[in-house]
C-alpha cells in the first residue's frame, strides 16, 4: 500500500507518527512537501519519503491525504487532478466540502472521497476526528480512512457532510474552550492568593482527572455532576453562581455562533476558487 500525504504540516505529522507506531511501515508513506527544511525533518524522524513533486509521487497511490492549509486546497486540488488516479483521497483541510474539493480535481463522480475534522489534541495521539464519507465510498475504504485517522486518536463518523460543522463547533475548536476555561479557573485561584503556578496545576489537574472520570464512568455528565455537588456545600453554591450567570446557554450561543461560522468559512472557500 502506498499513502501519500500532500503537505507536511503539525497535523500530518501526528497522523504519520501515530501511523507508525501502528502497522503501518515508513516505506509506503511518501509526502510531499514545498518547504525543504520540513521534509528533512520528516525524513530524519519518520524516515518516510519526502519530495516536493506532487507529480512524481501521487501516480500510483492508495490513498492521498490531502494535509494543506484550506486556502491553498484549490490551487493544489488542480496540480492532483490529473495524476490523482483511483486513489481514496481524504481530505484534513477544515472547511472544504467534498463537492469543491472534487470539482477542484476535476474528479469523476466514483473518485473516493472523505472528509475528516481532527482536533489539535491530535498532535499527542489525544484527538477526536469527525468523518463523512461520499456514497461512493466503499465500507473497504471507510475501514482504511479510520485506521489512518485513528493514529491520532479516537474518530466518530456523521452520515450527512453538514454534520461537520458542528462537529467542528464542538470539537475542532473544542481544544480552545477548554483553554479558556483553565486559563480563568487559574486567574481566579490567583485572585483567591494561591500562587500562580499553584493555581495552574490544580486547575489542569483537576480538569484531567475530572475527563478521565468521565470517560471511564458509564454516568452521564450530569449524573457525575451530581455526586460531586453536596447540599449546601461548596461547589452548590459556585454551580448557583455559574447558573445565575447563564454560562449554559452561553456555551450554547458560542457553540452556534461557531458551526454558523464554519458554514460560511465553507461557503466562501467554496467560492474563492
Amino acid at each position: 500500500m502506498k499513502i501519500t500525504f500532500i503537505g507536511g504540516g503539525n497535523m500530518a505529522a501526528a497522523l504519520i507518527g501515530g501511523m507508525l507506531s501502528r502497522d503501518f511501515s515508513a516505506g509506503s508513506i511518501e509526502v510531499v512537501e514545498l518547504l525543504a527544511d520540513t521534509r528533512d525533518r520528516l525524513v530524519a524522524t519518520y524516515g518516510v519519503k519526502a519530495t516536493a513533486e506532487a507529480a512524481a509521487s501521487v501516480p500510483g497511490s492508495d490513498v492521498v491525504v490531502l494535509a494543506v492549509k484550506p486556502q491553498q486546497l484549490a490551487a493544489v486540488a488542480r496540480t492532483l487532478g490529473p495524476v490523482i488516479g483511483s486513489a481514496l483521497v481524504i481530505s484534513i483541510a477544515a472547511g472544504i466540502r467534498l463537492e469543491d474539493i472534487r470539482r477542484w480535481l476535476g474528479a469523476s463522480p466514483s473518485l473516493a472521497l472523505v472528509r475528516a475534522m481532527p482536533n489539535t489534541p491530535a498532535l499527542i495521539g489525544m484527538g477526536i476526528t469527525g468523518l463523512h464519507a461520499g456514497a461512493e465510498v466503499h465500507p473497504e475504504g471507510r475501514a482504511l480512512a479510520e485506521r489512518i485517522l485513528s493514529a491520532a486518536g479516537k474518530v466518530t463518523w456523521v452520515e450527512r457532510e453538514q454534520l461537520l460543522d458542528p462537529v467542528t463547533a464542538v470539537s475542532g475548536s473544542g481544544p480552545a474552550y477548554v483553554f479558556y476555561f483553565l486559563e480563568a479557573m487559574q486567574a481566579a485561584g490567583t485572585a483567591l492568593g494561591l500562587a500562580p503556578e499553584t493555581a495552574r496545576v490544580l486547575a489542569l489537574e483537576t480538569f484531567r482527572g475530572a475527563a478521565e472520570l468521565a470517560a471511564r464512568s458509564p454516568e452521564d455528565f450530569a449524573t457525575l455532576r451530581t455526586r460531586v455537588t453536596s447540599p449546601g456545600g461548596t461547589t452548590e453554591r459556585a454551580l448557583a453562581s455559574l447558573s445565575g450567570d447563564g454560562v449554559a446557554e452561553a456555551i450554547g450561543r458560542a457553540l452556534k455562533a461557531a458551526d454558523a461560522r464554519a458554514a460560511e468559512l465553507a461557503d466562501q472557500l467554496g467560492r474563492a476558487s
